[in-house]
């Protein structure tokens, strides 16, 4: 119990971190515009494939095609939340400081992200009744 308490602390402490990273990247006085906050869609977009492959798919087998099917559109939605900010950059939107900012957002986010599914996401002994 107390090993889930502290992998949950550190997670968010790792998402704070990442979301830190994304508001510098709009909110410092050099930079100043905000449309990098759109990868926050693809933060909210990218673990939902998998959650439903979860919740489709046969354990029986070791490769489904509603599981690959899952793992192709969460890693078209993380490429798409890299491939925005360089966009943005490129089209001189926003500057390539604040590009940089939001790509290293994006790492710690999505390897927040992965680590969630990696610690709780195993097994079904895990119950949401014990937070």
């Amino acid at each position: 119990m107390m090993a889930g308490i502290k992998a949950l602390v550190a997670l968010s402490f790792s998402g704070a971190l990442g979301l830190t990273f994304l508001l510098l990247g709009c909110a410092l006085e050099h930079f100043g515009v905000y449309w990098p906050m759109f990868v926050l869609v693809f933060y909210i977009l990218s673990p939902i494939p998998n959650l439903i492959a979860r919740r489709h798919a046969d354990d029986t087998e070791s490769s489904n095609a509603c599981r690959e099917l899952a793992y192709f559109l969460a890693t078209g939605i993380v490429v798409s939340a890299y491939g925005l900010p360089i966009v943005l950059a490129r089209k001189s939107v926003i500057q390539w400081g604040a590009c940089g900012l939001v790509m290293a957002g994006n790492c710690v986010i999505f390897l927040t992200i992965l680590g969630f599914f990696l610690i709780f996401g195993g097994g079904d002994d895990f119950s949401w009744e014990q937070w």
